[in-house]
């Protein structure tokens, strides 16, 4: 039997799959700098370049669920080779794309990939490490991604200013070709091919049509909607959604009623662990990508300050929220709950924070105390990421890590697309009417103009609070859960002794 893993090689693997991680998530965030450079070199139309972003998060969300069914029931390590390869040559596609159209199908496979990697590397830690050891991976894990997430714009910005518009925006998709081949040997070495097998596997090909189906449809309105337009026509797609995820419910029920092997074993929400904490990480998604953005069209737009500049905002975020997530990761497979839940206060607080920089602390002085306020800010996702990872998965059964950990991955892209598109929607309409140049952007050395994108940041932070403290209430609930779980536990132990 496996005994807890302290193996430098089980450490080694698991940064190997980490690294692969983190390139999948940067490809989500560091693209938003370079969008008007595919308008200014490729003749992109603002469909395109909506596409561009949309087209990688819709297809990451419809690829999570099966491919960590496939990674479970059949071979993690076979499955992240597969994506990382296809991952590769999506992005050679994406660099070299001579069209906007080639780019958008390239970014689409390059989507797939992702959603097919990220619940292998999930499984995989579930697998290598368990008790503490597992805690302090998620711990690291958290780490990442938070840089990842929070230096996407920043690398983006930094290829712009080295190549210009149209090698800076290559570089930008480029960068993950040497990267990739550098790890596609190390995979091949370190991961280990061994894995817990679930017994009996079937496909289960309805359940995982109705499952793509039901993302599809719920994700594809807001991931089309550019926070400017007034199209109500593709929001019929949501009811379909609901009805496809309601008989995807029905269907894999009954298959599970059969004796059959479902897609999505519905029992994984009998745990309260598990249930709270796909709520906690759709409401954070919801909340952190979208105040990135918001925060970058606010002082990029209405401020007029350099991209660049607007970019390191988030870099005192990036470093204390990866080295909070690490320091704690230790501690989180006995206070997950108590480190989400402060977690979600501090972040709450720091949210408030920016909206009080936006009302009270002059324009060119914007930034510098954004940059103050993020940093503070970072303690919460360092307490957040890492713990409700762990906390999420922690009742799950080895052998269903990966589809568990992806379907709390589809929660993640769920949340990241609604919230993007209601707080740019927000936005965009509370500053529709500000006067603009010939080249289409408002004058920063207008107070009105300044005060009209204020009031568009702090109604849009407005919302993504209320998605947090939605989310701090949960929080609260699985705390709850918890210690009552652990009551029960000690009631137990004292009657059989």
């Amino acid at each position: 039997m496996k005994q807890p893993s302290t193996q430098r090689s089980d450490w080694i693997a698991f940064a190997v799959a980490a690294s692969v991680a983190v390139l999948t998530i940067l490809d989500i965030v560091k693209v938003n700098v370079v969008l008007t450079p595919l308008e200014e070199t490729l003749g992109a139309t603002p469909t395109q370049t909506g596409l561009v972003v949309a087209g990688y998060v819709l297809a990451f969300g419809i690829a999570l669920v099966p491919s960590g069914r496939l990674g479970d029931q059949w071979n993690r390590k076979a499955m992240f080779m597969i994506g990382l390869s296809i991952f590769t040559v999506a992005s050679l596609c994406a660099a070299l794309a001579p069209t906007a159209t080639l780019l958008v199908a390239a970014r689409i496979l390059q989507g797939i990939a992702a959603g097919i990697l990220m619940p292998q590397v999930l499984g995989m830690v579930q697998t290598l490490f368990q008790g503490q050891a597992r805690g302090q991976a998620f711990g690291i894990f958290g780490a990442a991604i938070g840089l990842g997430t929070a230096f996407g714009p920043t690398i983006g910005g930094l290829f712009l200013g080295a190549f210009g518009s149209d090698l800076g925006w290559r570089w930008t998709f480029g960068m993950n070709v040497p990267l990739a081949l550098l790890i596609i040997p190390l995979a091949l070495w370190l991961i280990p091919a061994s894995q817990p097998q679930p017994g009996r596997a079937d496909l289960d090909a309805v359940g995982i049509l109705l499952m793509a189906a039901s993302v599809l449809f719920v994700m594809l309105p807001f991931v089309l909607t550019s926070g400017t337009d007034d199209i109500a026509a593709r929001w019929i797609f949501v009811p379909l959604g609901l009805v496809t995820a309601v008989l995807f419910v029905r269907w894999e029920n009954q298959y599970r009623a059969a004796g059959k092997s479902p897609v999505l074993d519905f029992t994984l929400f009998s745990f309260p662990s598990y249930r709270n904490g796909v709520i906690i990480t759709t409401l954070w998604f919801a909340a952190m990508p979208a105040m990135f953005l918001v925060m970058t069209l606010f002082n990029q737009q209405g401020l007029g300050h350099d991209p660049v500049a607007v970019g390191l905002i988030t870099v005192p975020f990036a470093f204390i929220s990866a080295a909070v997530a690490a320091a704690v990761g230790r501690y989180t497979f006995r206070h997950a709950t108590t480190l989400v839940l402060w977690g979600y206060v501090i972040f709450i607080t720091a949210l408030i924070g920016l909206v009080a920089v936006s009302a009270f602390v002059p324009p060119e002085h914007n930034p510098i105390a954004m940059a103050i306020v993020l940093g503070v800010a970072g303690i919460g996702p360092g307490f957040i990421m890492s713990a409700n990872q762990m906390r999420t998965l922690i009742d799950v059964p080895v052998t269903q890590g990966g589809v568990a950990g992806s379907f709390q991955q589809v929660g993640q892209r769920l949340g990241n697309a609604i919230g993007v598109a209601v707080g740019s929607a927000i936005f965009y309409a509370l500053v529709v009417a500000v006067p603009r140049d010939a080249s289409g952007l408002p004058d920063p050395a207008d107070p009105a103009s300044v005060a009209a994108y204020a009031h568009a940041f702090q109604m849009a932070m407005a919302v993504l609070i209320l998605f947090s403290v939605v989310a701090l209430i949960f929080a609260g609930i699985d705390h709850r859960a918890h210690h009552r779980q652990l009551a029960e536990h000690a009631t137990q132990q004292a009657t059989t002794t």
